[in-house]
């Protein structure tokens, strides 16, 4: 009658049944992998498996899923080693190798053949009994509980994360790879100007749109681009929460909602739609690569080992991208161009190593990896620290396009691929399942520099678009539609309702 509901009351013998209940199980299922020559290596990996997983899921709230186990096989050397850090490597030895080695140690004695299969069989029918018993009083309950929990069955260790990386080795490895669909192969440019077009295309890395002063944050961390008349797009969503999934969805053709990474690989994206229109392209990369977007266009990969100015052999601050910009602008011909530069930006744990000394503005930072243990406050400085950097990069970029105004109409994008968590109900980091993913997460900064005579001459109304970009609601889903209008493409896949600058054509 006041709006609260009183809770239901807890079953306590069902809550007590659960660990015996996943010892059964456990055991049941292990006891396929207890045969000689195998029981030893494979609870030894297992083992030292579930020590870095239970770290992870115990200091940083990460879920190994299907995406998760993904974005770990497309991370390099450079971003793994960003993970270890003394209590990283102390839980390693504590729980993985002392185990590991211990289980290395033991001695197994195994009957002959026949009474070793009658002792398992008998053993697991046992198991197996157990289970039934607990599932004969507590069927409803168990069945309830997994359907409403769905987040803590996707914490237990080890099952979930093994058969996590079974289903990504079963989609990546063994099944038979699609036939591959060509898109857009009818697309043309088709607004004939003085100037060509030139866009670049910034894609973040990790950052949220809750630490941008440009969506309310109380700290000055667009400080750098506040002059230069931005649009700022409020309540943007990416397509995932981590790169391996957010990068190949936001140029594929499918939205969030129907995006599947297998078909995705299969057929043409955004980039190569543009490919068939004749539109000049180029991707820089300071990140961990395109995902497969970029494979059919030049792309470079920045070499951490080619420029000390910006780099230490191990990762580069994005003005390493800066430079590499000013040097392709330099020599790209006159034609319709998109550049993208896909940025290291906020990429974690190692934030403090995404900014150089003389951009460390906010103090005390965080100068650690294992960011759990530093204060929220250090956490947050070193993060918007990265934020604000990020926006410095932005400014130049504008800056260079101003300067090829007498060649080109020039405009920029900026777009990250998904956000973080920094603590809050104790998430650290990103990749969470998106069904349960926090804000923090899935809430993106979309920004957006526009010159005079591009604005002019592509008849696109500024103001317009100032007042549609308050509005909100945009995601992922529109950059491949947006990006086709921008520069004039048509093609049998483009869809004029998803492009956000269709609305303020004036020719419309």
């Amino acid at each position: 009658k006041h709006g609260i509901e009183k809770q239901a009351d807890v079953n306590m013998m069902f809550i007590a049944t659960i660990p015996f209940f996943l010892v059964f199980v456990l055991s049941f299922l292990f006891s396929l992998f207890s045969v000689k020559y195998l029981a030893k290596p494979f609870f030894i990996l297992v083992t030292l498996l579930s020590s870095g997983v239970f770290f992870a899921e115990l200091q940083y709230g990460v879920i190994f899923d299907y995406g998760m186990i993904e974005n770990m096989m497309q991370t390099n050397q450079a971003e793994a080693a960003t993970y270890l850090n003394w209590v990283s490597i102390a839980n390693l030895l504590l729980t993985g190798v002392v185990p590991a080695v211990l289980i290395y140690k033991v001695n197994i004695t195994y009957k002959p053949f026949a009474k070793e299969l009658i002792h398992k069989a008998l053993f697991m029918l046992t198991m197996l009994i157990g289970i039934l018993i607990i599932a004969a009083f507590y069927y409803e309950n168990y069945l309830a509980f997994g359907r409403n929990n769905n987040l803590i069955k996707r914490s237990i260790v080890p099952t979930y994360f093994i058969g996590s990386t079974a289903k990504y080795l079963n989609i990546n490895y063994l099944q038979s790879p699609l036939e591959y669909k060509q898109l857009g192969l009818d697309a043309k440019q088709t607004h004939i100007k003085d100037k060509p077009n030139l866009v670049v295309l910034l894609v973040g890395e990790t950052a949220r749109a809750m630490n941008y002063s440009y969506y309310g944050y109380n700290k000055p961390t667009n400080s750098h681009t506040q002059q230069q008349g931005l649009v700022v797009f409020k309540q943007t969503t990416s397509c995932g929460t981590a790169t391996a999934v957010s990068l190949p969805c936001m140029f594929s053709r499918m939205d969030r909602e129907n995006y599947d990474e297998r078909r995705a690989k299969s057929q043409d994206g955004l980039i190569d739609v543009l490919n068939h229109a004749g539109v000049q392209l180029q991707w820089l990369d300071n990140d961990s690569g395109c995902k497969g977007t970029c494979q059919h266009i030049e792309h470079i990969i920045i070499d951490h080992d080619t420029n000390p100015k910006w780099c230490n052999g191990e990762s580069c601050y994005d003005e390493v991208l800066v430079e590499e910009l000013s040097k392709r602008l330099a020599h790209i011909k006159s034609e319709n161009t998109l550049i993208v530069l896909h940025l290291i930006g906020s990429h974690g744990p190692t934030y403090y190593q995404r900014y150089p000394e003389n951009h460390r503005k906010f103090v005390p930072d965080c100068q650690r990896s294992d960011i759990q243990n530093c204060s929220k406050q250090e956490l947050l400085n070193t993060y918007d620290n990265t934020i604000l950097y990020t926006d410095f990069i932005i400014s130049q970029v504008v800056e260079q396009l101003k300067s090829q105004q007498s060649r080109f109409d020039t405009a920029m994008l900026y777009m990250s691929d998904h956000g973080e968590s920094l603590g809050e109900s104790g998430l650290y980091l990103h990749g969470a399942p998106y069904a349960f993913a926090p804000r923090e997460q899935t809430h993106i900064p979309f920004l957006g520099w526009f010159s005079k005579d591009f604005a002019s001459q592509n008849h696109l109304d500024l103001a317009c678009l100032n007042q549609e970009a308050t509005k909100g609601g945009f995601s992922h889903d529109n950059l491949f539609d947006s990006l086709l209008g921008l520069l004039n493409v048509t093609s049998e896949v483009y869809r004029p309702t998803a492009d956000i600058f269709a609305r303020c054509r004036k020719n419309n």
